[in-house]
């Protein structure tokens, strides 16, 4: 696939292939090592939803709010 592969494609194939890519990315997560910044970051959320300072929030609420703050 080239870039003028890409070009022609409609953003509904594009993200089709993107979904495939990362399924099959994702089979294979073994032999990819996360970086460290995000295994702390990772760590540094769950000590803020384990002392109740965090909470997680369903997706429709988070995308209503994300609307409402670019509006």
């Amino acid at each position: 696939m080239t870039t003028t592969d890409l070009q022609e494609m409609t953003t509904p194939d594009k993200l089709r292939l993107m979904e495939a890519l990362w399924q099959d990315l994702s089979r294979a997560d073994s032999e990819v090592d996360s970086p460290e910044w995000h295994r702390q970051v990772l760590a540094e959320r769950d000590r803020l939803t384990d002392s109740g300072k965090e909470a997680f929030i369903d997706w429709d609420t988070a995308k209503k709010q994300l609307r409402e703050e670019l509006q």
